[in-house]
């Protein structure tokens, strides 16, 4: 289990290291820089999304009727996300400290640097707004969950899973009662990959 714990671990840097590559290359592409950790499109660039902007009004024309009126029921999701985003801050402000896991950063899951793009009107910058938040406060507390779990019941499922969640491969085989037994306080509170990958992640801001 360690060899294979220290495998993922050495791959997941390997990925991290080519994803970085590959947006550095997207950089070049779309010519735009990073100053205080945000992306900024060079002046020549801002002028030509702004001519691919579709203005507001005939933007809303062109939309389909059960569109604008299906819209409201996305829109006033807003609200369970907001009660949601509360708990899961409260939760880990007091829960994660007793069982001293550590906390999940929020900002590293809600990003919206999508709703700056010149090329979108008002409508689709607070659409791209949205859809970061719900999107991104969804993996956010799926991280939480899946620590919290890791914590109390590291156990597999016996059945396949489509989506398993970051720490899934830290758990007990299903019917392993024996490892399980023998090993589970170590299981429950191993969390050093996190610190270890945390203080070795590469950061945009590290450009600036």
């Amino acid at each position: 289990m360690a060899h294979v714990h220290e495998d993922l671990v050495q791959r997941i840097k390997t990925l991290e290291k080519e994803l970085n590559t590959a947006l550095e290359g997207k950089e070049q592409a779309f010519r735009y820089s990073w100053a205080n950790g945000k992306a900024r499109f060079e002046h020549e660039v801002l002028s030509q999304h702004r001519k691919f902007k579709h203005s507001l009004v005939p933007y809303i024309l062109h939309s389909r009727f059960l569109v604008l009126v299906t819209a409201p029921m996305i829109y006033v999701g807003f609200i369970p996300f907001s009660l949601l985003d509360l708990f899961v801050w409260i939760y880990q402000a007091v829960c994660f400290r007793v069982y001293g896991i550590p906390r999940v950063k929020r900002e590293d899951y809600l990003v919206f640097d999508r709703g700056q793009l010149r090329y979108l009107n008002l409508l689709e910058r607070v659409n791209c707004i949205y859809c970061s938040y719900a999107n991104g406060l969804c993996a956010y507390v799926t991280e939480v969950a899946a620590r919290t779990e890791q914590h109390w019941c590291p156990i597999k499922h016996a059945r396949r899973i489509r989506a398993p969640h970051s720490r899934y491969t830290h758990f007990f085989d299903y019917g392993n009662a024996e490892q399980y037994s023998r090993q589970i306080e170590t299981v429950r509170n191993d969390f050093v990959d996190l610190k270890s990958l945390t203080s070795k992640r590469p950061s945009r801001k590290s450009k600036e």
